[in-house]
């Protein structure tokens, strides 16, 4: 059994705020939880230039046969699941190019699987299922900054030549010493003494969200602050796109509804129709030479 140290951790220690937490009423626990959560976002904000940082890597890997892989073990690794699974329906993005890993794989996902999290092989076996290679970017997700699986990934994406990027809440943890960019919201003690899905994993799912929002809009998946390329995979995102398109050029419902079936439901397609006046197969040739960027297209056409 690995002899941790557990006191050498932030995440790991006692929250002075909560010491009596068991005596309070309902209301005080939950303002004592409130008050600790008001912490996290100021935590991740001193991570900005780091997370930028992260943002240009993994964008540039996007955009030239690249793949972001997050991987974690227990919280963590649920995070990068859950945030890799958004990338789809979202931004129409191909379910390869994000992926989510943990320990002890889909079986983990939701019950605990014993030891995987204390097994570096099983992270490089993980990895090379999925073929990682030099073109993709490796984030590593684990609020202690040691977790013994995500070393072991960090290490194999290493030897490929895969950038590496960390995701955790303790200062000094081995975890940072494997990355090119270390990205470390310190956020304290936990409310409930080593519960790290409640401030930690608060500040990793914020800033999971910003590393594959701002990425996706710096490839293309975004114009103004509208999602067209979003997927009409029901009744709600087929509404959402007429909306988009109709915010997105001032058109009525009509002229949206018909550039969204002559364009086979592709908003940026139906956009550009509207918006420089194209056909179909002629937005869909600007939209290819200007990589699926909204902006570049309409300047391509003086607009």
């Amino acid at each position: 059994m690995q002899n941790i140290n557990l006191s050498s951790m932030l995440t790991e220690s006692r929250n002075l705020n909560s010491e009596q937490i068991d005596n309070c009423s309902t209301l005080e626990i939950l303002k004592i939880i409130n008050n600790e959560d008001k912490k996290v976002a100021l935590a991740v904000e001193q991570e900005l230039s780091n997370i930028a940082q992260a943002v240009d890597v993994v964008s540039h890997a996007l955009l030239n046969q690249g793949r972001l892989v997050y991987i974690g073990a227990g919280t963590s690794g649920r995070l990068g699941i859950l945030d890799a699974s958004e990338c789809p329906p979202t931004y129409g993005t191909p379910p390869e190019l994000v992926i989510g890993l943990i320990a002890g794989g889909q079986q983990a996902i939701f019950h605990a699987v014993e030891n995987a999290e204390d097994n570096p092989q099983l992270a490089e076996r993980d990895l090379t299922k999925i073929n990682l290679s030099a073109n993709d970017v490796l984030v590593g997700i684990a609020a202690s900054g040691r977790t013994p699986y995500v070393l072991g990934a960090m290490h194999f994406a290493k030897s490929l030549g895969c950038k590496v990027v960390s995701l955790c809440c303790n200062p000094k943890a081995p975890m940072l010493e494997l990355a090119d960019i270390a990205i470390t919201p310190i956020v304290g003690a936990e409310v409930i003494t080593g519960s790290s899905r409640m401030k930690a994993g608060t500040a990793q799912k914020l800033v999971l969200n910003m590393l594959t929002t701002a990425s996706m809009i710096k490839i293309g998946k975004v114009y103004g602050n509208l999602m067209v390329d979003v997927e009409a995979t029901n009744a709600k995102l087929i509404e959402r796109q007429i909306s988009i398109v109709m915010q997105a050029t001032d058109c009525d419902r009509q002229t949206a509804t018909l550039a969204l079936q002559q364009s086979n439901r592709h908003c940026k397609t139906a956009i550009l129709m509207i918006l420089a006046n194209l056909s179909f197969t002629q937005a869909k040739k600007v939209l290819s030479e200007n990589c699926g960027f909204i902006r570049r297209a309409l300047k391509d056409h003086g607009l």
